[in-house]
């Protein structure tokens, strides 16, 4: 994976490396070879996630990863370890499930937009991660899937983020037959937003993260909020939210002066408010 240079390291410590730089945030998974998705690392995605809400400097977040594995799903080893339990695991596994519908909501319900960044292979509920980002660009070697009916475990929740970026049958073919899709095949069902060079991946993310940043916050906080609660309405119901949205979003003081500067033919200068 191409290096972002002059990043600002906010914290190196942990499965999860956070870099700050002119406003994205990028949280890079860091426990190759697997990158799996062990409650520890989960729970330090989430707390960072967390931390990022409160610190007005960011205005956009990266999820990538170290290594050639973006994410290889739920860490299985520390799942098949707890069998010996005496509820065979049923606590744990409860627990584990619970700590992933925490992190992926986190990601749809953060007031910023967050991009993957994938490089790698995304399987199952690293799958479900590039899904519950707002955007996903890959490089041309990434690949996908949803291989939990090859070991007896179907991907329901990974189904859950899936189901809700491709078509269902698109969904269907993924979960039942468990291969592995291409980059490209992952634009075309409409997972990934782009496919590009293993060694342009970085640079292209950051212009995107970069282009998203130096809009006003406050309008794409909004933006992304009503993006997901109104996709979840009736038609009717999600004209009459939208339009109340708009009408707060007039009344904004950036939304003034945004329009004021287009008509003036000027730059805006956001306030955030």
């Amino acid at each position: 994976m191409a290096e972002i240079l002059a990043i600002k390291p906010v914290a190196v410590e942990g499965p999860v490396v956070a870099q700050l730089d002119k406003g994205v945030l990028r949280l890079t998974l860091a426990n190759p070879p697997a990158n799996a998705l062990s409650l520890a690392v989960m729970a330090a995605l989430t707390a960072e996630l967390e931390r990022a809400k409160a610190d007005k400097a960011v205005r956009v977040i990266v999820l990538s990863a170290a290594g050639k594995v973006f994410c290889a799903g739920h860490d299985l080893k520390e799942m098949t370890a707890r069998r010996t339990d005496a509820d065979h695991g049923k606590a744990f596994f409860a627990e584990t499930f619970a700590a992933c519908a925490t992190l992926m909501q986190a990601i749809v319900r953060h007031p910023v937009p967050v991009i993957a960044e994938v490089d790698g292979l995304a399987t199952a509920a690293g799958l479900q991660l590039v899904a519950s980002c707002d955007l996903a660009i890959a490089s041309h070697e990434a690949t996908f899937c949803t291989p939990g009916v090859n070991i007896g475990l179907f991907c329901s929740t990974p189904m859950v983020a899936l189901s809700r970026n491709v078509s269902r049958k698109h969904a269907m073919e993924m979960l039942l037959t468990g291969e592995t899709i291409d980059a490209a095949t992952a634009k075309e069902f409409g997972l990934v937003n782009r496919v590009v060079p293993r060694e342009y991946l970085n640079q292209i993310v950051t212009k995107y993260a970069q282009t998203i940043a130096s809009k006003s916050s406050l309008v794409v906080k909004k933006g992304k909020e009503a993006f997901y609660a109104q996709a979840e309405m009736g038609l009717a119901d999600a004209y009459a939210y939208t339009g109340r949205i708009m009408v707060e979003n007039m009344l904004a003081r950036d939304a003034e002066e945004g329009i004021g500067a287009f008509i003036g033919k000027r730059k805006p200068e956001w306030t955030d408010e």
